[in-house]
């Protein structure tokens, strides 16, 4: 499920402690969880309408905060605007397979595979940009990526020879994990988007471009949304982009190995939301397929929390 993606900067420790970071954090992933909720149940809108209103409303409320904090001159401030524009491109192909995703696919079962996308990060890091992968990292995305097949197996039929399941979810699952891979490629250029590039910056070139971009889905079938639509898909945009704010916020009061293991607060959320609004019934390969890749990120997190801590300490016993 393509939520929010983080563009905040380089995290420092402020007032409030990690506590603090924590609660900004799971509040940030209630909103994506709503935003996800709501577009879930205007299935009948296609994906690239979807991506309009989510990224379109969702700028609203970034603006709102950036002109309070005084920032809003610093918003369009840019050296890379082809960079911003590519983030874009790729931020909305995964948003509108990722909401694709949601209208075949279980609203916990298409977030669980939207999991894949941080193993995927770390398989392009090492391919792509050359950065260092130790056993222990590659043996936990080996394990995550069994998890997301453990899923994804009793959805796709074409390789059986049956044929594709009639409410699409074949087709689903195979969005919600191209969607997952196109987040990857997404993470990877802000990467390269914060060495230069405010966070606001990065956020609001984000909205503007896939709000433009998602444009030109317009001749391929938009429709006018009922009352009912329209509240639900501006609701998202809304929540989408108080969400965003809150997961920039976070990661000042707390390290992001602190922080990230609540991510997976929404697989909890969608699985209760799942069952009471839209009835749907997590079935076992979901289960355990979703437990895998959550063990799996939660031990990568770990592991990388106790070496930073394990460095600090070498560091400063080196001091004199």
């Amino acid at each position: 499920m393509p939520a929010g993606e983080s563009d905040a900067e380089p995290p420092s420790t402020q007032l409030g402690g990690p506590l603090r970071g924590i609660a900004l954090k799971v509040a940030s992933v209630c909103c994506f969880v709503v935003m996800a909720t709501m577009l879930k149940a205007t299935e009948t809108v296609p994906a690239g309408e979807m991506v309009f209103f989510r990224s379109f409303f969702a700028l609203l409320p970034v603006l709102a905060w950036l002109a309070w904090k005084g920032r809003l001159a610093h918003a369009f401030a840019t050296r890379r605007p082809f960079g911003h524009f590519l983030r874009g491109l790729i931020g909305v192909a995964s948003m509108a397979m990722g909401f694709f995703a949601l209208t075949r696919l279980p609203l916990p079962e298409a977030t669980a595979i939207g999991y894949a996308s941080p193993l995927i990060i770390v398989i392009l890091s090492a391919l792509l940009l050359r950065e260092r992968v130790h056993i222990f990292r590659w043996t936990t995305v080996l394990v995550g990526l069994i998890g997301v097949v453990i899923i994804l197996l009793p959805r796709i039929t074409i390789f059986s020879g049956a044929a594709p399941m009639a409410d699409g979810t074949t087709i689903g699952a195979l969005a919600a994990l191209a969607g997952a891979c196109a987040s990857a490629f997404a993470m990877l250029q802000v990467r390269t988007l914060v060495q230069t590039e405010r966070t606001e910056v990065i956020v609001t070139y984000f909205f503007v471009s896939a709000s433009i971009l998602s444009l030109l889905t317009l001749p391929f079938g938009w429709i006018w949304p009922t009352p009912e639509q329209a509240a639900l898909l501006i609701g998202a945009g809304f929540f989408g982009g108080i969400g965003q704010l809150l997961l920039t916020s976070c990661y000042r009061y707390a390290d992001m190995s602190v922080i990230a293991p609540f991510e997976y607060v929404s697989l909890i959320l969608t699985i209760i939301i799942g069952f009471l609004i839209f009835a749907d019934v997590p079935t076992i390969p979901m289960l355990i397929g979703a437990v895998i890749i959550v063990g799996s990120g939660i031990a990568v997190i770990l592991r990388e929390r106790w070496l930073g801590l394990d460095r600090t300490r070498s560091r400063e016993a080196n001091t004199p």
